[in-house]
């Protein structure tokens, strides 16, 4: 059975509490430094025929406020906050394994050359934009409707790349592509139109800035095998958690915000979830999502299945022929269009 290890402690000193190559897969959605604090309240509404607002068939509901989560969302030097937690991922991170880095436009360039000096240029594969539609318009400005994910694989020539397991998208003209391939649906772009968790969603934990399932399961499906071990040092929600228990991974969360802990600690009831508090168990917890992961896979081979490839070397020699780990100045080339 898949294992969450959650640590509600410093994340730098949990990273460097662990062994080198140890995690197969990193997805972070670090502060966007936005000069705010970001604040969310939980609102329920139940029916009430005295209720302040209309819903359904006319009838009357009644809003009932609940906690505000939330966090200073400011740095002073935002980049040395992170470079130094960012050179530990990369140390931690299998050979075969990638980063996905989740930030906004404010402050994605600066963090690209971050890790470009970090992870080498050439180990840069793809900037997936996260497009929405949700939310306040401004009349002095294009509205900003977008979030931008870095791709980085440790190893450019060979990564974990399910192809197979990829999510398909419906074609917009399926009667020009014929019955097969409409029913097929079509491979999906480095632009990736989702909405964010609707505040009336059943996945809604009324953390505030919480990421939709639907991306971060998509990054997990098509970058780790069942069994691996994920990791998250800006936890959150614990949305990489859940992703990865419900699709057979394993993976290990840290927050330093106590409210982020304490949703998680609802978001996570009644799963097999080791809670530690500080850094000091890091490595053995790490050990203990090791031994869960060797047992799933050990299972998988029993029932005659397989985890999957740990690397796929054809795609990543279609991103990148050629291109030597050493060579730290060379950008990937753009794989092929569509697959269908």
């Amino acid at each position: 059975m898949p294992r969450l290890a959650v640590f509600h402690a410093d994340n730098l000193a949990v990273l460097r509490a662990l062994p080198d190559a140890c995690v197969d897969l990193i997805y972070i959605d670090p502060p966007f430094n936005t000069g705010k604090a970001q604040r969310r309240t939980r609102l329920v509404t139940v029916r009430d025929d005295h209720g302040d607002r209309v819903g359904f068939k006319g009838q009357l509901y009644r809003t009932i406020r609940g906690e505000t989560s939330g966090y200073e969302d400011r740095f002073e030097d935002f980049l040395g906050f992170l470079q130094p937690r960012m050179e530990e991922a990369y140390r931690i991170l299998a050979p075969s394994g990638s980063l996905f880095f989740h930030l906004d436009y404010r402050e994605i360039h600066y963090c690209k050359v971050m890790l470009d000096r970090i992870f080498g240029r050439a180990s840069f594969i793809n900037e997936i934009i996260w497009a929405y539609d949700y939310g306040a318009r401004s009349r002095k400005r294009w509205p900003a409707k977008h979030d931008n994910i870095l791709w980085y694989a440790k190893n450019p020539e060979e990564y974990t790349f399910n192809f197979e397991a990829m999510d398909r998208i419906p074609y917009m003209a399926p009667a020009l592509v014929g019955p097969r391939k409409a029913a097929l649906g079509k491979t999906p772009t480095d632009v990736w139109w989702h909405t964010i968790v609707s505040p009336n969603s059943r996945e809604k934990t009324g953390y505030a800035t919480q990421k939709p399932r639907g991306i971060i399961d998509r990054i997990v499906k098509v970058h780790s095998r069942p069994g691996d071990v994920l990791c998250d040092f800006f936890a959150g929600s614990g949305t990489l958690g859940e992703s990865a228990m419900q699709l057979g991974r394993n993976a290990l969360l840290v927050d330093s915000n106590l409210e982020a802990v304490r949703v998680m600690r609802r978001r996570f009831a009644g799963m097999d979830v080791e809670w530690r508090r500080g850094a000091a168990r890091a490595a053995d917890s790490l050990l203990t999502l090791k031994e869960a992961s060797a047992e799933q896979r050990r299972a998988l081979a029993s029932e005659g299945g397989e985890a999957g490839p740990r690397a796929a070397k054809p795609v990543a020699e279609r991103a990148g022929r050629g291109r030597a780990r050493r060579d730290r100045t060379g950008m990937s080339t753009e794989g092929r269009d569509d697959q269908a």
